[in-house]
């Protein structure tokens, strides 16, 4: 497989403002920027952390299936939640994604850009040979 770089939008207004892409391949890497529960179709975003994260993951998936990759894929997810009290809600989605091999994760309660981000996700996969 070619080692040649390549990357996937996914009609975020954030990746041509801040100057980034939605992913990154690099030969079998797939590197997946921060994620929120938008739906990027519409606009809108749901007030439910639990609903962010599926939409998250459903924006990560498409992404990674263009990518040549799935979620099953994914060796590393970092977890950016807004308030303490939404971890279990969140986490449990997360439970509900994967299976083993799981991959591994690192939580953070931060603040974000805007009001209505509860969630945001970025992955890291590598992709089967």
């Amino acid at each position: 497989m070619s080692a040649e770089r390549w990357t996937i939008n996914s009609g975020s207004k954030f990746e041509e403002m801040a100057g980034y892409s939605r992913a990154v391949i690099d030969g079998r890497w797939v590197f997946v920027s921060g994620t929120a529960g938008y739906n990027f179709e519409d606009g809108s975003i749901s007030d439910d952390p639990a609903e962010q994260t599926r939409q998250s993951l459903r924006t990560i998936a498409n992404a990674l299936v263009q990518a040549g990759s799935s979620l099953a894929d994914i060796v590393r997810v970092r977890v950016f939640i807004k308030k303490r009290e939404d971890v279990m809600a969140v986490s449990k989605v997360l439970g509900e994604t994967f299976s083993d091999p799981r991959p591994t994760n690192t939580t953070i309660i931060c603040g974000f850009a805007t009001e209505e981000m509860l969630v945001e996700l970025e992955v890291t996969a590598l992709k089967r040979a």
